[in-house]
This record gives structure tokens, C-alpha cells and sequence, in this order.
């Protein structure tokens, strides 16, 4: 882009704006660019060249002066001497807390470790709810940031690209602004694997010498169908952006050539009576795809977002999507939620379809106060990723959810009563399971009985934050007391194993460090298996923790050479005592198997990889992992039992997960830590000798070779 200056700009917002306030926008430009003297981007250019790039963005959008204004000033604060007090005496109260807004979220990072995201998720969607154009002037930010992106660093370059595929591009998309989605995602795949966009945009060059350009050739055939019923309308093509193939391609597995609808087209018709005309004149001529059609006029998306989808073959067959939709629902399809503020001949425009930023955040955010930080983050990705079904209550009310969601999410999304005494389905009348996916235009009804309360095996069947967190929260309320008895042992036998006693002071530095609000609530947790019992110790005995692990595998096996590295393999964990062979993996060194283990029948004709080892004599450290399926009663204190025994044994627990809890009986999956063929022996005919124990073996699985 050229070089704007400030005539430039007001020139854009005129465009749409003639009542624009001059001397604001003129004062605003003035003070940035006094503010940012001498400051000098990567690229060599004067720093003020961003900001007022980042404000043309927003006038592609129609923004009010407030935004344009911020959008010139929103680094002031950051990175140079002016202050909030100095922004809201010159220019109000409003403006100052818009840039004070968008300044708190440069500051998030959003791509750190695990909790720190999951907390500045929440602290980037308080932004939002306050005023939701600082997200606006933040991602016009980051697109102008990515569209420069070639000056930065290359460790850079891959961090923002990759932040900007994660959180950004999807969060535009979610807002309903798919063309900033696409062009955030597309120069995102640039810099993560320009191969690969190569790869796609030569391949697109190769078809258009092979077919022609069929863009041209099928908007005109479907203008003629069109002019043939006395229809007007705008008619637009084009071939689907580079990552939206690539994405396709890797989701669908295929090639390139055997992709179909790559190609994507729009009509724009004068009123919503000659959408459904448009439709039917499509479908007579070219065969309707089935499954593909979505009617988002009659149901919108909660962004305001309204057309008519339908995938049909054209001409040579080829499979093209086609977009119908009025001006007005046109002009909120690309500006999503941002159409709230946008003007026309100085006037916010009345458009209908544009939805209140209020009650659209207040959507996306409702009851996020009651999660803790990751199940919000777990809330907020799926509610930004996911696409959406529309399925129908018995009283006739819309219930939006995830692709992919149960009428387990559906219950939830009615009331968390409802979702908690959930005992069955119908959909369409007809009696299904639980795990039951969802489609549009479904009627579904919850059949619910009192005294039913959430089973742990729903986690793995719902997809909505909601139904998660709240499925979470009952199984711990209802299970706190017993996960904290549980809790209590596993953190016995792990303190003993590293010769530690437990001390209510510890718990609470433990708990302190794992940033947990108290020793009961680490201890529940422990105990519901959401952390292991490891994590606590190592966080007070890291050394005594590493020391345990750092095992020199080249004391303990035989046969490897000096500089070979060795790894036990996942799929046998074999034992000190067991007969075992090495399999050679470039980069990868040495994997040990157990002799007996099937994955080896996959190298029998590959003899070169073998390598000859054994176990060295004498007493092995309890740190070889062994994963044990346990059935166990379910009675009170039966599993505290199990983990007693299993720590007397001087094993240690290092994780414990449940995989089915019936009434009577559950069963579990427990990893211990052990040092030998005969430890294990001996823990098991311990455990068999046990009446609460119905059945205990050890897992081997040969599914797990595909983490090797």
C-alpha cells in the first residue's frame, strides 16, 4: 500500500462519511505522528506508517470517527511518552479508554504456556465485552502486522503467524468477518509452509491452462439462468484461497486433483423473495449436492450472519458452491459484527440484519464466569473454531450448537438442570443414544428423571464448553469428599516413595505453586485423576523428581554402542528381567521392545535394524512406567485400598484414569512405576489376592507404536 497521508485518510472516510469530524481526525494524525518522531519500523519505514494503515483498514469497514481515531493512536500509550490522561484531555474519555483497551490487549499473550493462554483468553474476551471495537483495531493490527510481516525475524515471523492462525484468523471469523479470516489464514500458511502455498497456487495455474478459466464461463452461464426468470442480481466468482484448499485437502485426505468444489460463487439479489428464486433456478438447472445446502437466512447465525448455501455440479460436473443473499445481508456478511458501527452518508446505518456487539459477546461469554481458566479456554476455541447446527425444541425455540454436538449439548444449552437429569433422547420422535451427532433441523426432546446426576463417561461424548464445564463441576461436587481421600493416598504413597512425609504445610506450598486455591481443591483433583499425584511432588522435590527419571539407560541395558541413545517403547513397556531387542528409528536412536511384543512382527524383514541387548545384572530404581487395567468394586473406600496396597509394594502411582464407572463396578487404568519383571509379579498376585479386585492385568498396546 502507498504511503497515506492524513488527506488520504479523511478522503477514505468521507467516502462513506461526509459528517466525519476533520479537525478530530486531522488533531489525532498530527499527535501521532509527533508522538512516534523518530521511530522506525522494522522495515525501515517511519513508524506512524502502521498506525495510519491500521486506520484505512478500518474505513474499508465504514467505522465511526471514534475507531478510525483510536486506530491512529492505539500505540501511543505503549511505545511512546504520551499517557492515558494525555489522550483523554485531548481527545475524551471514549477514546482514551479505546486505546488504553486495545494497549492491555497488545500486552496479552495470547500463545504462551497453557495457563497463562487460558487466563489471558479470559482477560482478551473482558476487553471485547467492554467495548468490542478494540478487538477491531486489534485486528486490523495484527492484518497490517502480517502483511509486513517479511521484515521481522524468522522465529518471529513463525510465532505471530502462527498466533494469528490460532486466535486471530478464527476470532474473525467467529465475528463474521470471513474475508479478514481468509486473508489472516492465507498469510499465516505463507509463513508456516510456503511450500505447501506454492505447491497450491501452481496447481490452480496448471487446471486454468488445462480447462481454461472456468471463473468467467459459469458466472455467466448462471447470470443467463438467472436473466431467463427476470431476475436481477450481482453475480461474483473466484477460486477458494490457498489454506481453505490446503485445509480441505489434509481434513479430506485427497489430492489435489480430486478435490471438487474449489471454486466458490455469490449472488446478490434485490430482496430475500428472489433469494429462494435464485435457489430454485440453480437447483433446475445444475444437480443439487446432497447434503450441502444450509439455509442461514431462515435460522442466522448468532452474528447476524444470513445467506442461502448450496453446493451443486456444473458445467463438466465440477462441484461448485454457490452464496445467495440481499445487499443488506451481503453488506453484514462482510463486515459481521462490526456492521453495529458502520456509517453511510453520515448515518449509522440501519441495516436489520446487524446484529448488538452487547448481545452478541453476551452470547459467546454466557456463564464463562463459572469455569476456571482452561475450561474457558476450552469454551472459547470451540465456540470460535466450530461451525453450527440448528436443531428445534418441542416449544418450536432454535437451540444453536457445535458441529459434531449430542443431545447431551442440547440439554445443557437449555439449563444445566435439564443437562444434569438427562436419562434419554428423541430425535424426530424416535428413541436414540446419548452419542447421538446432531443435525440441522432437528426436533429433539430430553427425556430427564430427578436423582440422575452427570456421568464421567459424558465428557468424552459432549463438545460444548458448556456441557463440559458443567458435567465437571457436578462430578465434583458430588465426588469431592471421596476424590480428596483419594487424593490423600496418592499423595502418601508418593511422598513415601521419595521418602517424604506428607505435611498439611506442604500441601499448601504445593497447591500455592500450581496456582490452586487451596490444598483440598489439589488434593480433589489428584484424585479425579485431572493431575497426578507427580506433579506435586515434583514441584517441592524437583531434584529428588529428576533424579528418578533421568535413568542412564546405557547403565541399565547391554549391547548399545557409545553414542547410541535407547527409549523404551510405548507399545510393550518392557522390565528389567524380560528378554529384549532394540529396533533402530532414524532420529530416534535405539527403541527397546520386549521380546514377545507383536509391533516386532512389522520388522521381520528388516534385519539390519536389529540390535542384540539385555537387561545389566543387579537392582534396578522403581522407575520403569507399566500401565495395570484394573476392575475394582465400587464401594467406599475400595479405592484407597488399591492404592495403599500398590504403594506397600513400593510401587509408585503415576497416574490414574478411569475408563468406565458402572454401579457396581469400575474400571481403571493406573500407570505405576516399577523396577522389575518380578515387582510387577509380585504387584499383581497382591492385587489378584484382593476380594474388591475382579480382574487386574497389565496393558500392552501395539496402537501406541504411533507415538514412537
Amino acid at each position: 500500500m502507498d504511503r497515506i497521508d492524513v488527506d488520504d485518510l479523511i478522503a477514505l472516510v468521507r467516502n462513506y462519511n461526509p459528517r466525519t469530524n476533520v479537525d478530530l481526525i486531522r488533531q489525532a494524525f498530527d499527535y501521532g505522528l509527533r508522538m512516534h518522531d523518530g521511530q522506525m519500523r522494522h522495515s525501515g519505514e517511519p513508524y506512524f506508517t502502521h498506525p495510519v494503515a491500521v486506520a484505512a483498514i478500518l474505513t474499508e469497514m465504514r467505522l465511526d470517527d471514534a475507531t478510525i481515531v483510536t486506530a491512529l493512536l492505539h500505540d501511543t500509550v505503549e511505545d511512546t511518552r504520551s499517557t492515558w490522561a494525555d489522550l483523554d484531555r485531548l481527545f475524551g474519555r471514549e477514546i482514551a479508554d479505546l486505546v488504553d483497551g486495545v494497549t492491555k490487549l497488545t500486552n496479552l499473550q495470547l500463545s504462551g504456556a497453557h495457563s497463562k493462554q487460558a487466563e489471558n483468553f479470559r482477560k482478551l474476551f473482558m476487553a471485547m465485552s467492554r467495548d468490542l471495537r478494540v478487538i477491531l483495531v486489534k485486528l486490523a493490527d495484527r492484518l497490517h502486522n502480517m502483511r509486513t510481516i517479511k521484515s521481522m525475524r524468522p522465529e518471529k515471523q513463525i510465532q505471530k503467524a502462527r498466533e494469528t492462525m490460532d486466535i486471530f484468523a478464527p476470532l474473525a471469523g467467529r465475528m463474521g468477518m470471513q474475508w479478514m479470516r481468509e486473508e489472516l489464514e492465507d498469510l499465516a500458511f505463507k509463513v508456516i509452509n510456503p511450500e505447501a502455498r506454492n505447491s497450491i497456487i501452481r496447481r490452480f495455474v496448471t487446471l486454468q491452462k488445462e480447462t481454461g478459466d472456468v471463473i468467467p464461463q459459469i458466472t455467466a452461464d448462471i447470470r443467463t439462468e438467472l436473466e431467463k426468470e427476470g431476475i436481477e442480481a450481482a453475480v461474483f466468482g473466484r477460486a477458494k484461497k490457498p489454506f481453505s484448499v490446503w485445509r480441505k485437502m489434509q481434513e479430506k485426505q485427497l489430492a489435489f486433483s480430486r478435490l471438487s468444489d474449489i471454486y466458490g460463487f455469490r449472488i446478490i439479489t434485490r430482496s430475500e423473495a428472489e433469494c429462494y428464486r435464485a435457489l430454485w433456478i440453480i437447483h433446475r438447472r445444475w444437480r443439487a449436492v446432497p447434503g450441502r445446502f444450509k439455509d442461514y437466512i431462515s435460522q442466522p447465525k448468532s452474528n447476524g450472519y444470513r445467506s442461502i448455501h448450496t453446493t451443486v455440479s456444473g458445467r463438466d460436473g465440477k462441484r461448485v458452491e454457490v452464496q445467495i443473499r440481499t445487499r443488506a445481508m451481503h453488506e453484514v456478511a462482510e463486515a459481521g459484527v462490526a456492521a453495529h458501527w458502520a456509517y453511510r452518508d453520515g448515518v449509522r446505518t440501519r441495516n436489520p440484519f446487524a446484529v448488538d456487539p452487547g448481545e452478541w459477546i453476551a452470547s459467546l461469554t454466557e456463564r464463562f464466569g463459572e469455569e476456571d481458566h482452561d475450561e474457558f479456554l476450552e469454551h472459547v476455541k470451540l465456540e470460535m473454531y466450530q461451525d453450527q447446527v440448528f436443531c428445534f425444541s418441542p416449544k418450536g425455540d432454535v437451540i444453536q450448537l457445535p458441529k459434531g454436538a449430542t443431545p447431551i449439548d442440547f440439554a445443557y444449552a437449555i439449563h444445566t438442570r435439564l443437562g444434569n437429569g438427562c436419562v434419554g433422547a428423541k430425535v424426530d420422535g424416535i428413541r436414540v443414544p446419548l452419542w447421538t451427532r446432531l443435525k440441522n433441523g432437528q426436533l429433539v426432546e430430553i427425556i430427564a428423571a430427578s436423582g440422575q446426576r452427570p456421568q464421567a463417561t459424558w465428557l468424552g461424548i459432549v463438545v460444548t464448553g458448556r456441557a463440559k464445564a458443567a458435567i465437571r463441576k457436578s462430578l465434583r461436587e458430588e465426588d469431592r469428599s471421596r476424590f480428596i481421600r483419594l487424593g490423600s493416598e496418592l499423595v502418601r504413597v508418593a511422598f513415601e516413595h521419595l521418602n517424604r512425609k506428607v505435611t498439611d504445610k506442604a500441601l499448601r506450598t504445593a497447591a500455592k505453586a500450581l496456582a490452586l486455591p487451596d490444598a483440598d481443591e489439589m488434593l480433589a483433583r489428584i484424585g479425579s485423576a485431572e493431575m497426578s499425584a507427580r506433579e506435586v511432588t515434583a514441584v517441592l522435590y524437583p531434584d529428588l523428581v529428576r533424579a528418578e527419571d533421568e535413568v542412564d539407560a546405557r547403565r541399565a541395558v547391554a549391547g548399545l554402542e557409545a553414542d547410541q541413545e535407547s527409549t523404551r517403547a510405548p507399545c510393550c513397556n518392557p522390565l528389567p528381567g524380560e528378554r529384549i531387542v532394540g529396533i533402530t528409528y532414524r532420529g530416534k536412536g535405539v527403541v527397546i521392545h520386549a521380546i514377545d511384543c507383536p509391533v516386532l512382527e512389522d520388522y521381520e524383514d528388516q534385519p539390519g535394524r536389529w540390535v542384540d541387548l539385555h537387561w545389566r545384572e543387579g537392582r534396578h530404581p522403581a522407575v520403569y512406567s507399566t500401565l495395570l487395567s484394573l476392575t475394582i468394586r465400587h464401594d467406599a473406600g475400595v479405592l484407597g485400598r488399591i492404592c495403599t496396597l500398590i504403594g506397600a509394594q513400593g510401587a509408585n502411582i503415576a497416574n490414574l484414569e478411569f475408563s468406565d464407572r458402572k454401579p457396581d463396578f469400575y474400571r481403571l487404568t493406573v500407570e505405576v512405576e516399577l523396577r522389575d519383571r518380578e515387582h510387577l509379579h509380585a504387584l499383581l498376585t497382591t492385587l489378584e489376592a484382593e476380594s474388591d479386585v475382579a480382574q487386574v492385568a497389565r496393558i500392552r498396546d501395539p496402537a501406541a507404536r504411533n507415538r514412537l
